[in-house]
């Protein structure tokens, strides 16, 4: 209604001033009622503008977590507590649509320091180049390189480590603009469901192997010093301790044990530090160790995967966030 009640049941003229047909002042006058509120404006900030892109991009499936990021800034984890689709629908549940979705948030990393240098693999999670790897690959380096999937170089520094979860947090330098991987939620991984990993085997970047996940809660040794940490480049494998022997080298006297996911994705030295995904194309793990026959660094040769690959469940890497990114360096 255009109308407003005025006083003893006259109505206010909209049209005051214009000439119009007299009114018969016989008429009875209208009944008397209080106009209907005035709509109100919807609200147009931020917090509308945030709700509308959830809304939008949870429709379209698996934008979610990453247009939040894009919004909100560059150091935001692109993280969900449930199962997001990141993988197109077309080709859902496949290995194909996993690594096409998923190969651009992972790069290569070559560390370099007085012992030597170390090939290692590593998962993007900002777009502002935040990439967390294992310990045992940036461990002690004075230099840090890291190749993206499309070819491009950067030099990096180590933000925070922690050597008891076998964890790191390096930047890139000068770096935006990158796709960051989505951190998926481990609890619910279960024995049996099929996995993708992602990493750099013996430097061949962007090697793509698939399996299952084979067990959960895996108890594996690795080393947290800097010598032990150089070794897979050095020939000495992958150093790996499991039911008290040790594989792929001598784990040294500085180790750490964590509880792991279990996997039959061939994993080989390089992997380390890359990523085991789920089939929608969600971060579940930090691969950190395998199991190889070769026991000694003089058989090093023999080393390979056998269907016994090791990863860091990826709720433990949200959990060591924090810590990480203030720079924890034990």
């Amino acid at each position: 209604m255009t109308e407003s009640f005025h006083r003893s049941g006259e109505y206010e003229n909209p049209y005051e001033g214009q000439q119009q047909a007299p009114v018969n002042p016989e008429w009875p006058p209208p009944p008397a009622y209080a106009p209907a509120p005035a709509p109100k404006k919807r609200t147009r900030g931020p917090v509308a503008l945030l709700a509308a892109v959830a809304i939008v991009a949870a429709a379209i499936g698996g934008g979610t977590a990453y247009g939040i990021q894009e919004l909100t800034g560059n150091d935001t984890v692109a993280s969900s507590s449930t199962s997001t689709n990141v993988v197109p629908s077309a080709q859902k549940g496949t290995v194909a649509g996993v690594a096409k979705a998923v190969s651009p948030s992972i790069v290569e990393i070559s560390a370099d320091s007085n012992a030597g240098s170390a090939t290692g693999s590593g998962v993007i999670i900002t777009s502002g180049g935040e990439v967390v790897t294992n310990n045992h690959v940036v461990s002690g380096a004075s230099q840090i390189k890291v190749t993206t999937s499309d070819g491009k170089s950067y030099s990096a520094k180590v933000v925070g480590t922690d050597s008891k979860k076998d964890l790191a947090l390096i930047k890139l330098e000068n770096a935006s603009g990158l796709k960051a991987a989505t951190l998926g939620d481990s609890s619910g991984v279960q024995v049996g469901d099929q996995v993708v990993a992602i990493g750099s085997p013996e430097g061949l970047s962007g090697t793509v192997t698939s399996g299952i996940v084979s067990a959960l809660d895996r108890d594996v040794t690795v080393p947290t010093d800097e010598d032990q940490g150089q070794q897979p480049q050095q020939g000495d494998g992958w150093p790996f301790e499991f039911g008290g022997r040790q594989f792929n080298g001598d784990t040294g006297s500085d180790t750490t044990t964590y509880k792991a996911l279990q996997t039959d994705a061939s994993l080989n030295p390089g992997n380390s530090g890359g990523a085991l995904i789920d089939m929608n194309g969600n971060i579940i793990g930090i691969n950190s160790a395998m199991y190889s026959p070769a026991g000694t660094a003089s058989s090093s040769s023999d080393a390979g995967s056998v269907g016994l690959g090791f990863a860091i469940p990826v709720n433990t890497v949200k959990a060591d966030l924090a810590k990480l990114r203030a720079g924890a360096t034990d």
